[in-house]
């Protein structure tokens, strides 16, 4: 890692190197690490480990094991007893792997795509990946890490063999987007909509907005902003630093647009796109058929912002066309899963209103024939939503989650199943649809859904299992697998 010494590294996080009478030959100004982590399990040879207070383990215990590994250095908050290496003594390590992660992406020369958005972060990061890949080395966030803690982690694994970073930013409160912002410094970013996320304590989505923009602090000079045109707060945004932003959108007004779009429910979609006048890309032309392997709507905007950063990064629209069919989903993430019994719709990762709609649409389009049945195996298949509680949706919390209730009843989903405090407000939502399906549940809890679910679930039928992520329904998807 560039300029990662023991040397260098205190002074970046502010600490005290601290190596005399230490038994390790570590030469402080010249030894380089090879990577940094806060699993002591993960220790290589010459890696850094960072130990961290957590709520139920404290990584100082684990200090003479990450020597023992082969580790160069630990930063720490507490002074080991006996220690067996140098040890760089910080105040806070969290912020210490902050400013470390910060300090490290000024040593590189690489470009950096940011992410964010209320929705459809990690699959727009999926698709935009999988573009890229197809012209350049190409690192991405992986799972979750998207925070104040997995972001720096995230930059702390990049290597100079790596030509692009994509990388994921996730926020729920005011001034957070501004130092992560400072730790990645994007050349470009991308937000893929404002929606009703983390209302609590943003407010209202003007709030969002404002949280969200904050991507653009720290931006590189001269870096490009790619915005959803069809989202009517980021089409105000005319302008960052100078640079026109690039819209994509299925509207006239877009650089990037779609049209002919074809949903074709679990099996994707297909649609055509047409690049005209990307800023940044002047002169680039072109027109291609784009096979969304992954169902719902929503991915065609993923496609869509993937193909806007393909073209920034001056790939072909054979490459783009490439990277958008060959994209693969997440688990939690509308991923469908067969298994032989059911056929499963997991996209228990998160939740907020808008994803719940464009989930239960899934649910309402898809053609149960697809799926074996009726004409196949199982003669009685049916629509199954089990949906618990969205969080952090401030003090219209109650009215949004019976509108998801009302949605869920209108578009004639044969079983709702709504589990979670909160959903009492949802099933009271469905419950009061005229002709709503009489197969509508209430739980108070996961618990008690789990004790009843082989009761209510039969062979063939399609099931949608969404909530946020605190819910933690990923234990329904595994029982029900």
């Amino acid at each position: 890692m560039r300029n990662m010494t023991l040397n260098k590294i205190a002074e970046a996080v502010g600490g005290i190197l601290c190596t005399e009478g230490m038994p390790s030959a570590v030469d402080a100004d010249t030894t380089e690490a090879a990577g940094v982590v806060l699993d002591s399990r993960k220790i290589e040879k010459d890696y850094v480990f960072l130990a961290t207070r957590g709520e139920r383990v404290d990584g100082h215990s684990f200090i003479d094991q990450v020597f023992d590994a082969g580790a160069i250095g630990v930063i720490c908050e507490k002074a080991p007893e006996n220690p067996k290496g140098a040890y760089i003594l910080v105040k806070d390590s969290f912020q210490a792997l902050k400013d470390l992660a910060e300090y490290y992406r000024k040593q590189l020369s690489i470009k950096v795509v940011g992410i964010t958005g209320s929705v459809g972060k990690t699959s727009t990061k999926e698709f935009v990946a999988s573009v890229l890949s197809k012209g350049f080395r190409v690192l991405k966030t992986e799972g979750n890490f998207n925070n104040e803690v997995g972001l720096p982690l995230t930059v702390l694994q990049i290597r100079e063999d790596c030509e692009i970073a994509v990388l994921e930013m996730g926020i729920s409160d005011f001034g957070e987007m501004h130092r992560l912002s400072k730790i990645a410094r994007p050349d470009v970013c991308l937000i893929t909509n404002i929606g009703q996320c983390h209302l609590e304590n943003l407010g209202t989505r003007d709030g969002i907005l404002k949280a969200k923009t904050e991507i653009f602090d720290f931006m590189q000079e001269g870096g490009q902003v790619c915005l959803n045109a069809d989202d009517d707060k980021l089409v105000t945004i005319r302008e960052v630093k100078g640079s026109v932003p690039i819209y994509f959108g299925v509207g006239s007004n877009s650089a990037v647009r779609a049209d002919n779009y074809e949903n074709r429910g679990l099996i994707g979609s297909r649609a055509q796109i047409h690049i005209r006048n990307v800023p940044g890309a002047a002169g680039v032309e072109d027109d291609f058929e784009a096979e969304i392997p992954l169902p719902g709507e929503h991915m065609l905007y993923n496609a869509l912002a993937a193909t806007a950063i393909g073209v920034l990064f001056g790939l072909s629209t054979q490459q783009i066309q490439a990277g958008i069919r060959d994209v693969e989903a997440v688990g939690g993430r509308s991923h469908v899963i067969r298994t032989g019994r059911l056929t499963l719709i997991d996209d228990c990762y998160n939740a907020n209103p808008v994803s719940m709609k464009a989930a239960i649409d899934l649910l309402h389009i898809t053609d149960l024939s697809d799926i074996g049945a009726p004409s196949g195996r199982f003669q009685s298949a049916r629509k199954v939503a089990i949906l618990g509680d969205m969080f952090e949706l401030g003090a219209d919390e109650a009215a949004l989650h019976r509108e998801v209730g009302v949605y869920a009843a209108e578009k004639n989903i044969d079983v709702i199943i709504c589990v979670g405090k909160l959903c009492k407000n949802m099933y009271d939502g469905a419950k009061s649809v005229e002709h709503a399906s009489d197969k509508t549940y209430y739980y108070m809890d996961k618990k008690a859904l789990l004790a009843d679910l082989g009761t209510i679930i039969q062979d063939g039928d399609l099931v949608l299992v969404k909530a946020s992520h605190g819910m933690h329904f990923e234990e329904i998807i595994a029982r029900l697998s």
